[in-house]
């Protein structure tokens, strides 16, 4: 492991520990170079134990989360040089996964049932690659992925990236 790669860890550790503070999660986090410079991006989210029927609003995470992460986030990385100290100068966003978040493991796909949400897959599966439909849930290893009054049968090992439709 890199000296950039343990400090990436390090941060990762930090944006956890900020997020659960505010009861949310850290969906994902990344350092990568873009053309303004180097980003550090942090993902959040709130974990699916709090959402539930009754409170469908209380799904997503917003601008307010986001800037009590930003400015707690920052505040403990200007404290904890250690953290930093092998990572050129980078410029910190917070965000949540949004609208049509991207699908990973069997857990988002019964989250999510109902929704609609495009699937691409690692091979075709019955010569189609590319499907999409309403999440139907999961059975023995296969996410249902309904298509008007078709029922698409993907198995979760093949998805190679999935994410849900935004419905107007």
């Amino acid at each position: 492991m890199t000296s950039r790669d343990a400090a990436v860890e390090g941060l990762r550790h930090a944006a956890e520990r900020v997020a659960r503070g505010y009861g949310l999660e850290l969906f994902d986090l990344q350092f990568r170079r873009e053309s303004p410079g180097w980003v550090l991006r942090v993902v959040i989210d709130r974990p699916p134990a709090e959402t539930d029927a009754e409170s469908p609003e209380g799904e997503a995470v917003g601008i307010e989360d986001c800037r009590r992460v930003s400015e707690d986030l920052s505040a403990l990385l200007d404290v904890e040089d250690a953290l930093t100290t092998d990572l050129p100068a980078y410029t910190l966003e917070v965000s949540s996964p949004g609208l049509d978040r991207p699908l990973r493991g069997e857990a988002d796909y019964r989250r999510f049932t109902g929704r609609l949400a495009k699937v691409v897959t690692t091979e075709p599966i019955a010569g189609q690659s590319h499907f999409a439909g309403r999440l139907s849930g999961i059975d023995a290893g296969d996410v249902l992925l309904a298509e008007g009054r078709r029922m698409h049968r993907v198995p979760l090992a093949q998805i190679r990236r999935a994410r849900l439709e935004v419905e107007l």
